[in-house]
């Protein structure tokens, strides 16, 4: 009689398939934020929003926020920081002034391509332990995973995180 998997039948948050993600991004994405931040000067996010402006010219902050998966807020700092860091450009559209596409700068062009083959490296390491077939199907179920993730009701109902305080409102029970 087959047994049922951890993710169909989770009974401890290490069955979860969201946190059997987060620790598998925190342990194979630990080389990529010494890469990133060691060697590099800019942090993940950064590294995120350079290499999505790298494959996506001439976004809108928002639109970059959409591909990036970060709300407006972060976005937008980060692209002051990496504007300071003169790795990334403003550009006036024209007709609208008020609105910017972004732009890499040469230097930021410079280090997504520095970056991205040593990243690229540490995919490859990980997907090691595959075969080609296993590979090809993780990459279909990535896909579908994500899918029924975007088609989820939104959270609107759910109350927001206190974020600068690193942590949340405890119920009231009075």
């Amino acid at each position: 009689m087959p047994s049922t998997s951890r993710l169909a039948a989770p009974t401890a948050i290490d069955d979860l398939l969201l946190f059997r993600l987060s620790v598998l991004l925190a342990t194979g994405g630990a080389p990529v934020i010494r890469l990133c931040e060691g060697r590099h000067g800019i942090t993940r996010r950064e590294w995120r929003v350079l290499s999505l402006l790298g494959r996506h010219a001439d976004l809108s902050p928002s639109q970059l926020a959409e591909h990036a998966h970060l709300d407006r807020a972060r976005t937008s700092r980060t692209i002051g920081t990496l504007v300071d860091k003169q790795l990334l450009q403003r550009l006036p559209r024209p007709g609208d002034r008020r609105q910017a596409t972004l732009q890499l700068t040469d230097a930021g062009q410079a280090l997504v391509a520095e970056i991205f083959p040593r990243v690229r490296d540490i995919n490859h390491q990980l997907l090691a332990a595959l075969s080609a077939e296993q590979v090809s199907l993780l990459d279909g179920l990535l896909d579908a995973l994500q899918a029924q993730a975007d088609g989820l009701p939104p959270a609107a109902d759910l109350p927001k995180a206190d974020r600068h305080r690193g942590k949340g409102r405890l119920p009231r029970t009075d």
